[in-house]
Protein backbone atom coordinates (compact mmCIF):
# COMPACT_ATOMS: atom_id res chain seq x y z
CA UNK A 1 0.00 0.00 0.00
CA UNK A 2 1.46 3.29 -1.11
CA UNK A 3 2.04 5.74 1.72
CA UNK A 4 0.62 8.62 2.30
CA UNK A 5 2.04 11.71 0.96
CA UNK A 6 3.04 14.42 3.03
CA UNK A 7 4.27 17.98 2.69
CA UNK A 8 6.90 20.41 3.43
CA UNK A 9 7.44 23.99 2.53
CA UNK A 10 10.68 24.21 3.98
CA UNK A 11 13.05 22.62 1.41
CA UNK A 12 13.06 20.74 -1.83
CA UNK A 13 15.75 18.30 -2.64
CA UNK A 14 16.28 16.95 -6.36
CA UNK A 15 19.80 16.08 -8.28
CA UNK A 16 22.27 18.70 -8.45
CA UNK A 17 19.90 21.32 -6.49
CA UNK A 18 18.93 21.91 -3.25
CA UNK A 19 15.99 25.05 -2.60
CA UNK A 20 15.76 26.60 0.84
CA UNK A 21 12.38 28.36 1.08
CA UNK A 22 12.53 28.39 -3.29
CA UNK A 23 16.47 30.02 -2.79
CA UNK A 24 19.12 27.74 -4.24
CA UNK A 25 21.32 27.08 -1.65
CA UNK A 26 24.65 27.33 -3.56
CA UNK A 27 23.46 31.11 -4.52
CA UNK A 28 22.96 31.76 -0.81
CA UNK A 29 26.39 30.57 -0.01
CA UNK A 30 28.40 33.66 0.03
CA UNK A 31 25.58 35.85 -0.42
CA UNK A 32 23.91 35.92 2.92
CA UNK A 33 24.95 35.77 6.41
CA UNK A 34 23.95 32.57 8.42
CA UNK A 35 21.53 34.39 10.56
CA UNK A 36 20.24 35.65 8.01
CA UNK A 37 19.65 31.87 6.75
CA UNK A 38 18.04 30.99 9.60
CA UNK A 39 15.58 33.54 9.45
CA UNK A 40 15.04 32.52 6.01
CA UNK A 41 14.37 28.71 7.25
CA UNK A 42 12.21 29.57 10.16
CA UNK A 43 10.39 32.71 8.95
CA UNK A 44 10.44 31.46 4.80
CA UNK A 45 11.63 34.95 3.74
CA UNK A 46 15.24 36.68 3.86
CA UNK A 47 15.16 39.43 6.74
CA UNK A 48 15.62 43.00 5.87
CA UNK A 49 19.19 44.56 6.59
CA UNK A 50 17.62 45.85 10.28
CA UNK A 51 16.32 42.31 10.70
CA UNK A 52 19.64 40.34 10.10
CA UNK A 53 21.70 42.98 11.74
CA UNK A 54 19.53 42.89 15.26
CA UNK A 55 19.33 38.80 14.69
CA UNK A 56 23.26 38.66 14.42
CA UNK A 57 23.33 40.58 17.77
CA UNK A 58 21.16 38.48 19.48
CA UNK A 59 22.95 35.10 18.81
CA UNK A 60 26.23 36.58 19.45
CA UNK A 61 24.90 37.58 23.08
CA UNK A 62 24.09 34.36 24.54
CA UNK A 63 27.44 32.08 23.11
CA UNK A 64 28.62 31.71 25.98
CA UNK A 65 28.56 32.68 30.32
CA UNK A 66 30.83 30.98 31.78
CA UNK A 67 31.39 27.24 32.94
CA UNK A 68 29.24 27.96 35.57
CA UNK A 69 25.77 27.76 33.77
CA UNK A 70 24.49 24.32 34.09
CA UNK A 71 24.30 23.61 30.46
CA UNK A 72 28.14 24.02 30.51
CA UNK A 73 28.68 21.86 33.18
CA UNK A 74 26.22 19.41 31.69
CA UNK A 75 28.70 19.14 28.44
CA UNK A 76 32.07 18.68 30.56
CA UNK A 77 30.72 16.40 32.53
CA UNK A 78 29.58 13.97 29.38
CA UNK A 79 33.06 15.15 28.20
CA UNK A 80 34.72 14.20 30.97
CA UNK A 81 33.65 10.91 30.18
CA UNK A 82 35.45 10.30 27.41
CA UNK A 83 31.63 10.78 25.59
CA UNK A 84 32.05 12.07 21.94
CA UNK A 85 30.78 15.31 20.82
CA UNK A 86 27.54 15.03 19.71
CA UNK A 87 26.70 13.73 23.32
CA UNK A 88 28.26 15.98 25.50
CA UNK A 89 26.45 19.37 23.08
CA UNK A 90 22.99 16.82 23.38
CA UNK A 91 23.20 17.24 27.40
CA UNK A 92 24.04 20.67 27.46
CA UNK A 93 20.61 21.54 25.18
CA UNK A 94 18.79 19.03 27.48
CA UNK A 95 20.07 21.19 30.65
CA UNK A 96 18.32 24.18 28.73
CA UNK A 97 14.61 24.32 30.08
CA UNK A 98 12.57 26.58 32.81
CA UNK A 99 15.13 28.25 34.85
CA UNK A 100 18.21 27.81 32.17
CA UNK A 101 18.00 29.87 29.14
CA UNK A 102 14.72 28.87 28.69
CA UNK A 103 12.72 32.23 29.78
CA UNK A 104 13.06 33.69 26.73
CA UNK A 105 9.36 32.09 25.53
CA UNK A 106 7.62 32.97 29.09
CA UNK A 107 9.05 36.37 28.89
CA UNK A 108 7.63 37.10 25.01
CA UNK A 109 4.05 36.03 26.57
CA UNK A 110 4.36 38.65 29.05
CA UNK A 111 5.48 41.37 26.66
CA UNK A 112 2.96 39.65 24.33
CA UNK A 113 0.17 40.48 27.37
CA UNK A 114 1.77 43.25 28.55
CA UNK A 115 0.94 45.13 25.05
CA UNK A 116 -2.12 43.27 24.37
CA UNK A 117 -3.69 45.00 27.55
CA UNK A 118 -2.03 48.59 26.12
CA UNK A 119 -3.76 48.28 23.24
CA UNK A 120 -7.10 47.25 24.49
CA UNK A 121 -7.42 49.41 27.72
CA UNK A 122 -5.95 52.38 25.18
CA UNK A 123 -3.26 52.67 27.79
CA UNK A 124 0.47 53.99 28.25
CA UNK A 125 3.85 51.73 28.36
CA UNK A 126 3.86 52.54 32.23
CA UNK A 127 0.37 51.51 32.92
CA UNK A 128 0.59 48.68 30.77
CA UNK A 129 3.32 47.24 32.37
CA UNK A 130 2.15 48.20 36.11
CA UNK A 131 -1.37 46.09 35.28
CA UNK A 132 0.87 42.87 34.56
CA UNK A 133 3.08 43.47 37.59
CA UNK A 134 0.45 43.42 39.44
CA UNK A 135 -1.48 40.56 37.92
CA UNK A 136 1.70 38.34 38.29
CA UNK A 137 2.23 39.43 42.03
CA UNK A 138 -1.25 38.28 42.63
CA UNK A 139 -1.10 35.34 41.20
CA UNK A 140 2.46 34.47 43.08
CA UNK A 141 3.99 34.24 39.75
CA UNK A 142 7.76 35.36 39.19
CA UNK A 143 8.52 37.77 36.47
CA UNK A 144 10.32 36.17 33.89
CA UNK A 145 12.94 37.89 31.59
CA UNK A 146 14.16 39.96 34.80
CA UNK A 147 16.74 40.09 37.59
CA UNK A 148 20.45 38.03 37.45
CA UNK A 149 22.48 36.07 39.69
CA UNK A 150 25.43 37.90 38.52
CA UNK A 151 24.33 41.49 36.95
CA UNK A 152 23.33 44.17 38.65
CA UNK A 153 22.85 45.63 34.96
CA UNK A 154 23.20 43.27 31.68
CA UNK A 155 25.26 44.84 29.70
CA UNK A 156 24.25 42.42 26.29
CA UNK A 157 20.66 43.64 27.28
CA UNK A 158 21.53 47.34 27.01
CA UNK A 159 23.38 46.68 24.04
CA UNK A 160 20.24 44.91 22.15
CA UNK A 161 18.33 47.64 23.60
CA UNK A 162 20.72 50.45 21.93
CA UNK A 163 20.59 48.60 18.57
CA UNK A 164 16.94 47.98 18.33
CA UNK A 165 16.67 52.23 19.08
CA UNK A 166 19.32 52.88 16.51
CA UNK A 167 17.87 50.49 14.06
CA UNK A 168 14.50 52.08 14.33
CA UNK A 169 12.62 48.61 15.26
CA UNK A 170 12.33 49.59 19.18
CA UNK A 171 8.50 50.15 19.68
CA UNK A 172 5.78 48.85 22.11
CA UNK A 173 7.72 45.36 22.97
CA UNK A 174 10.94 47.17 23.68
CA UNK A 175 9.30 50.15 25.17
CA UNK A 176 7.10 47.97 27.69
CA UNK A 177 9.80 45.84 28.58
CA UNK A 178 11.80 48.99 29.84
CA UNK A 179 8.47 50.37 31.69
CA UNK A 180 8.14 47.04 33.85
CA UNK A 181 11.61 47.12 34.51
CA UNK A 182 11.04 50.57 36.32
CA UNK A 183 7.59 49.42 37.22
CA UNK A 184 8.88 46.68 39.10
CA UNK A 185 11.36 49.06 41.49
CA UNK A 186 8.58 51.23 41.74
CA UNK A 187 5.98 48.29 42.90
CA UNK A 188 7.91 45.84 44.57
CA UNK A 189 10.71 47.96 46.09
CA UNK A 190 13.69 46.17 44.77
CA UNK A 191 15.66 46.29 41.08
CA UNK A 192 15.79 43.48 38.86
CA UNK A 193 17.12 44.64 35.69
CA UNK A 194 16.23 43.37 32.40
CA UNK A 195 18.28 40.13 31.52
CA UNK A 196 19.88 39.29 28.21
CA UNK A 197 16.41 36.67 27.96
CA UNK A 198 14.47 39.58 28.85
CA UNK A 199 16.12 41.68 25.88
CA UNK A 200 16.01 38.74 23.60
CA UNK A 201 12.65 38.41 24.08
CA UNK A 202 11.34 41.84 23.58
CA UNK A 203 13.17 41.95 19.88
CA UNK A 204 12.08 38.31 18.87
CA UNK A 205 8.31 40.16 19.89
CA UNK A 206 9.31 43.38 17.63
CA UNK A 207 10.51 40.85 14.75
CA UNK A 208 7.16 38.87 15.02
CA UNK A 209 8.77 35.52 16.28
CA UNK A 210 6.17 33.40 18.06
CA UNK A 211 6.90 32.96 21.59
CA UNK A 212 6.57 29.39 20.80
CA UNK A 213 10.55 29.47 19.18
CA UNK A 214 11.78 31.81 21.48
CA UNK A 215 14.12 29.52 23.63
CA UNK A 216 15.61 28.27 19.93
CA UNK A 217 17.50 31.33 19.88
CA UNK A 218 19.12 31.05 22.87
CA UNK A 219 19.93 27.35 22.29
CA UNK A 220 21.15 28.28 18.64
CA UNK A 221 23.16 30.53 19.83
CA UNK A 222 24.97 28.77 23.03
CA UNK A 223 25.54 25.53 21.16
CA UNK A 224 29.10 27.49 19.70
CA UNK A 225 29.80 27.91 23.55
CA UNK A 226 29.31 24.27 24.74
CA UNK A 227 31.08 22.98 21.47
CA UNK A 228 34.33 25.00 22.67
CA UNK A 229 33.85 23.72 26.05
CA UNK A 230 33.70 20.45 25.14
CA UNK A 231 36.79 20.52 22.86
CA UNK A 232 38.73 22.13 25.76
CA UNK A 233 37.62 19.57 27.95
CA UNK A 234 38.60 16.77 25.51
CA UNK A 235 42.12 18.25 24.82
CA UNK A 236 43.55 19.75 27.89
CA UNK A 237 41.67 17.70 31.02
CA UNK A 238 42.02 14.41 32.82
CA UNK A 239 38.95 12.08 31.96
CA UNK A 240 36.47 11.54 34.82
CA UNK A 241 37.93 14.72 36.69
CA UNK A 242 35.89 15.81 39.69
CA UNK A 243 34.34 19.82 38.05
CA UNK A 244 33.83 22.00 40.91
CA UNK A 245 32.38 25.23 38.98
CA UNK A 246 34.01 27.73 42.10
CA UNK A 247 37.15 27.08 41.65
CA UNK A 248 38.38 27.27 37.89
CA UNK A 249 40.50 30.25 37.09
CA UNK A 250 40.40 32.40 33.46
CA UNK A 251 43.64 31.63 31.98
CA UNK A 252 43.20 33.19 28.24
CA UNK A 253 43.88 36.21 26.79
CA UNK A 254 43.27 39.33 28.52
CA UNK A 255 40.65 42.02 27.80
CA UNK A 256 41.12 43.07 24.29
CA UNK A 257 39.27 45.62 22.26
CA UNK A 258 38.06 45.73 18.76
CA UNK A 259 39.95 47.73 16.03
Amino acid sequence: MKEETWKTSITKVEPNKLLLRGYRLDELMGAVTFSQGIFLAIRGNLPTEKEGKILDAILVSSIDHGVTPPSCLAARTIASTGAPLNAAVAGAILAISKHHGGAIEDTMDLFQKAVSLKKTLNATHEEAALAVIQEYSNAGKRLPGYGHRLHTKDPRSERLFQMAYELDIAYDYVKVAGAIEVGIEKTLGKRLPLNVDGAIAAVLCEMGFPSELGNAFFIMSRVAGVIAHVFEEQTTMRPMRHINPTEHVYDGVPERTLS
